[in-house]
C-alpha cells in the first residue's frame, strides 16, 4: 500500500497558498472541487459555499450493505481560516481592522497581509501597532496589542483617506494574512492556518486512497469541507438525512495539561461545548489501538467543532472529533508528518 503522507502534505501546502479567511472561500472551494473531480468523485458546491462529496456507498459488489450497524457517516473538515476585514479607513490613509474568527492581534503583529477589494484588485500591507517605531514610541512595550491599537500600513503611496478610496479599497474588504508555510527536512509542518487545512489534506488523502486501492469501506461515507467553522456555523447544514454520525477531523490541541503532541493523533473526549458521544470516542480509541496509531485522548478547554455545530443545529446524530496534534493554535502553528500519518491510520481503521 502506498504511503499517502507526502500527498497529504503537498495538498496541504497548495491549500495554504490559497487565501481563504472565513467569508472569502470561493477560490479554495473551486480548487477542492477540481481535486475531488480529478480523483474520480462528483463533488457538489453547497449553497453556503462548502464542498460536499460522497466517497463510498458502503455497499458490496453483490448489493449488500457492508455494515448495517455502523450506518452512514459524514466526515467534516474546514477550509476557512482566520483573517480580518477593513472596518475603517483613517484620515492618514491607514486601515483599521475587525477580525474574522479568532485572529489574535498579538499573533498577527508585524505580519504581511493582502487586501482584496470587491473589484478583485489585491494590495499588500503590514499589520502593525500604531506608532510602531520603538525609538519614537515610549509606550511601545506597555501598549496592549488590540485591534483598537493596531492598523494596516498599505504598500502604496497614500497619505489620506481619499488616496485609499481612489485605489478602490472600502470598508468590508477582506484582509488575508501571510501563512508563511515551511516543511522542514525533519518532518515539521509550520504555517498559519494548519487549522484546518492540514486535516482537509488528510481527507483528500483518504479520498485518493479509496480510489487508488479500490477500497470498499464498510459504511457509506460522505465528506463535507465546510467554510464557516471559524465563526461557528460551518457544520450546521448540508447533512444528508441518512447520516447517523458526524466525525470532525480538525486540529488536535497541544499544550500544557494535555497529553497530545505534534507526532500523535488526538481523540477529543470533551470540549468547551460538552462531551462527545461516548460510544464514538470509545470506538475511535479501539480503532487507534487496532491500527497501531500513536494517539492521545484529551479534553479541550477552549474549543468547538463542526460536529458540535451539527448537534446545536438540531441534527440527531452521534458525534466525534479527531485530528493531528497542532501546537500554537491560532498563531504560527506547527505539526509533524508523524501526526499526519497517525491521523490517516486512525481514519482508515475507523471507517473499515
Amino acid at each position: 500500500m502506498k504511503d499517502y503522507t507526502e500527498y497529504i502534505v503537498e495538498q496541504t501546502q497548495k491549500l495554504l497558498s490559497i487565501d481563504s479567511p472565513t467569508g472569502y472561500t470561493k477560490n479554495v472551494a473551486a480548487y477542492l472541487m477540481k481535486v475531488y473531480t480529478e480523483l474520480g468523485y462528483e463533488p457538489v458546491l453547497t449553497t453556503k459555499g462548502g464542498v460536499f462529496v460522497k466517497i463510498a456507498d458502503g455497499v458490496s459488489e453483490d448489493g449488500e450493505i457492508c455494515d448495517p450497524a455502523a450506518g452512514p457517516i459524514l466526515i467534516e473538515a474546514h477550509v476557512d481560516t482566520l483573517g480580518a476585514m477593513v472596518s475603517e479607513i483613517t484620515s492618514a490613509g491607514h486601515l483599521n481592522l475587525t477580525p474574522l474568527g479568532g485572529m489574535n492581534p498579538n499573533n498577527a503583529e508585524a505580519e504581511n497581509c493582502r487586501i482584496v477589494t470587491r473589484s478583485g484588485n489585491v494590495y499588500t500591507g503590514t499589520f502593525q501597532l500604531r506608532n510602531a517605531s520603538i525609538h519614537v514610541n515610549g509606550e511601545y512595550n506597555n501598549t496592549k496589542r488590540a485591534y483598537s491599537e493596531m492598523e494596516v500600513l498599505l504598500d502604496e503611496v497614500v497619505r489620506t483617506k481619499e488616496d485609499v478610496l481612489a485605489l478602490g479599497i472600502l470598508p468590508g474588504d477582506i484582509v488575508c494574512f501571510e501563512p508563511r508555510t515551511v516543511v522542514t527536512p525533519s518532518g515539521f509542518i509550520k504555517s498559519r492556518f494548519l487549522d484546518d487545512k492540514l486535516s482537509t489534506g488528510v481527507l483528500l488523502g483518504y479520498a485518493k486512497y479509496v480510489k487508488d486501492e479500490n477500497i470498499t469501506p464498510a459504511r457509506r461515507i460522505y465528506h463535507h469541507i465546510t467554510v464557516f467553522e471559524e465563526v461557528g456555523h460551518g457544520g450546521c447544514a448540508s447533512i444528508p438525512q441518512d447520516v447517523m454520525e458526524v466525525l470532525s477531523v480538525d486540529m488536535g490541541c497541544v499544550g500544557e495539561g494535555l497529553g497530545c503532541d505534534e507526532y500523535q493523533v488526538s481523540i477529543c473526549a470533551k470540549d468547551s461545548r460538552g462531551p462527545y458521544h461516548y460510544d464514538v470516542v470509545s470506538a475511535l480509541i479501539e480503532a487507534a489501538k487496532k491500527a497501531g496509531a500513536d494517539f492521545a485522548v484529551d479534553v479541550y478547554p477552549f474549543y468547538g467543532s463542526d460536529a458540535d455545530a451539527a448537534l446545536t443545529a438540531g441534527y440527531d446524530v452521534r458525534h466525534g472529533l479527531i485530528g493531528p496534534g497542532v501546537y500554537a493554535s491560532h498563531g504560527y502553528e506547527r505539526s509533524h508528518k508523524k501526526g499526519v500519518e497517525n491521523t490517516f491510520r486512525l481514519l482508515k481503521a475507523y471507517l473499515g
